[in-house]
């Protein structure tokens, strides 16, 4: 069965303690409706660094992604129908939806 990765992009975190618990409820919901499905439910990121082509690294990423869930489900379509229950939209980010490669070694 395909596994994809919903990558989080963006959004605006809570203005206040009360409206982090409440969008954080809703965030647990979303996971428990995915059931057997969320491989990895939750990855959040921080301290981001880029390693550039010469070696350098330098503070900071190159991107907005803030996190990303790994599910396994029939489809693509269904991977997208997860995706647009997800309250990360709610809060203004956006939900890339990516299907992995399985690569033989």
């Amino acid at each position: 069965m395909p596994q994809y990765m919903i990558t989080y992009l963006g959004g605006n975190p809570p203005s206040t303690p009360e409206e982090g618990k409440q969008h954080f409820a809703k965030y647990k919901t979303w996971l428990a409706s995915l059931g057997s499905a969320a491989l990895s439910p939750a990855n959040p990121l921080k301290q981001f660094h880029t390693v550039n082509s010469d070696g350098s690294v330098t503070s900071g990423g190159t991107t907005n992604m803030s996190g990303f869930t790994l599910i396994q489900v029939e489809s693509m379509e269904e991977a997208l129908g997860h995706a647009k229950a997800c309250p990360f939209l709610d809060i203004g980010g956006s939900l890339e939806v990516s299907e992995l490669v399985q690569m033989k070694m």
